[in-house]
């Protein structure tokens, strides 16, 4: 039996690239306006990857990243269902947060592909 201290051996490449996506869009947003009040958040019901203030917004951000084009698009895996759960997780998140208020609450999807050392970063507003 592995001790439970010692690192894993192997790194689950698709959280590597998850966190990786994240880092960029986390950065990309704060170079467009918006501040990182949040990030991961999670509950029973799911996970939040950013949360941040646009103006007089609060918007939650799903970021998807992808390595290359074999499997599409990163919006592509944005589904309905992911759209459904993340709109339940608002509420969930401002019940957590009870010292946060928002004038406007906004949903935001950043699609982030990584290939190579090029990184391209979308950003799609209001998407739920």
């Amino acid at each position: 039996m592995r001790n439970r201290a010692e690192p894993s051996a192997s790194v689950d490449p698709r959280r590597t690239t998850g966190r990786t996506g994240e880092d960029h869009a986390v950065e990309w947003l704060g170079r467009n306006g918006f501040t990182v009040i949040d990030r991961n958040w999670r509950c029973a019901r799911g996970e939040v990857d950013i949360v941040a203030r646009h103006g007089d917004a609060v918007v939650f951000v799903e970021v998807k990243t992808r390595t290359g084009q074999g499997t599409g698009h990163p919006l592509e895996a944005v589904t309905p269902r992911k759209l459904a759960r993340l709109r339940q997780l608002v509420p969930a998140w401002f019940s957590a947060h009870r010292d946060q208020t928002a004038r406007t609450i906004r949903i935001d999807c950043v699609a982030v592909t990584v290939i190579d050392d090029h990184v391209a970063i979308e950003h799609v507003e209001g998407v739920a």
